[in-house]
């Protein structure tokens, strides 16, 4: 068998000693320490390994954090989206009972119509119902920042965070659109139930709008209104909604009632028997306003009914669709 020989040498005086050791003793012992100093470098590194980690768990917690809060903009967003949603719904429902469409429950009434001018062209002041260009929402810019991590977006989270905020800026643009058309439908409508549309009285047409002569003086007179004879006590009604700026004696009208309608309308009714408004009151079309009489410059039970336009007489017979 193979093997080494170690020869200890001492001073002088001590002996000279040797030993031998196995050669595969000596191989075997080379290979333990190999391995050994193997698992200690891999301990080390694994050690190092760990002690890094540890290190970028401040990093880890921070990203955490940002993904957190990205969650909670977002369900943010999206209970904003709701509340939006929720919003035009009630507007739409507004403009359907406002508009009478289709719908729209317990509504009643005429429809309303958009208001010609003489020629079928919608009449000045007439607003465009036609609504508003739809909104692209890759072109529109956030209303609120992408949180960010290392100077980066996080993952494709963002295209969703962004897809939401879109969709909130769409529905409040959508909203605003419904509040500026539930606006102009009111302004319609409101303007509809303040022009003159009926009969003031019911009875006879006796005289109309123009020149006629006068049943006083016999000569051509203009005639700034329409007659309208009837039994006394005959209701007489205001024909549009308005205000009551005048009800009392008026020289040959006798008791006469004068009403502003906005938009530069006015009506009067003459030769009243009892007045049931006065100054100041608010009336609704179709209100009863007073009794048909014969009082002032009269030849018998009529009302004198006039329409005025910026100050300026006009045929009530053109105001009269019932």
């Amino acid at each position: 068998m193979e093997q080494y020989s170690i020869i200890v040498v001492g001073d002088e005086t001590a002996p000279v000693r040797r030993f031998s050791v196995n050669k595969q003793t000596v191989r075997r012992a080379l290979g333990s320490a190999a391995v050994f100093v193997a698992m200690l470098v891999l301990a080390s590194v694994d050690y190092v390994n760990v002690r890094r980690t540890h290190g970028e768990l401040p990093g880890l917690r921070t990203t955490v954090a940002q993904q957190k809060a990205q969650i909670d903009a977002f369900e943010e967003r999206l209970g904003e989206v709701k509340s939006q949603l929720k919003q035009i719904s009630e507007f739409e429902r507004k403009v359907r009972i406002i508009a009478n469409l289709p719908g729209a429950a317990g509504t009643g009434g005429e429809e309303v119509s958009e208001v010609l001018d003489e020629e079928g062209s919608p009449a000045v002041g007439s607003d465009d119902l036609t609504g508003t260009e739809p909104v692209d929402p890759a072109k529109q810019p956030l209303p609120f920042p992408i949180p960010q991590a290392n100077g980066a977006d996080v993952s494709s989270f963002d295209a969703t965070v962004r897809d939401a905020a879109n969709l909130k800026q769409i529905a409040e643009r959508q909203t605003q659109s419904l509040v500026v058309l539930a606006g102009q439908l009111e302004e319609k409508r409101d303007r509809l139930a303040s022009t003159p549309a009926i009969w003031p009285a019911e009875g006879w047409l006796t005289s109309r709008f123009g020149s006629r002569i006068s049943p006083f003086t016999n000569r051509k007179q203009f005639h700034a209104g329409i007659d309208i004879a009837g039994e006394r006590g005959t209701a007489v009604i205001a024909s549009a909604k308005g205000k009551v700026v005048f009800a009392g004696k008026r020289g040959p009208l006798g008791n006469a009632i004068t009403i502003d309608h906005g938009h530069g309308i006015r009506t009067l009714y003459g030769h009243n028997d009892d007045l049931y408004v006065k100054r100041g009151d608010v009336v609704e079309r179709g209100q009863r306003i007073a009794s048909l009489g014969s009082t002032g410059r009269s030849t018998g039970p009529h009302v004198h009914y006039v329409v005025e336009l910026s100050g300026k007489a006009v045929n009530p017979l053109d105001y009269i669709f019932d």
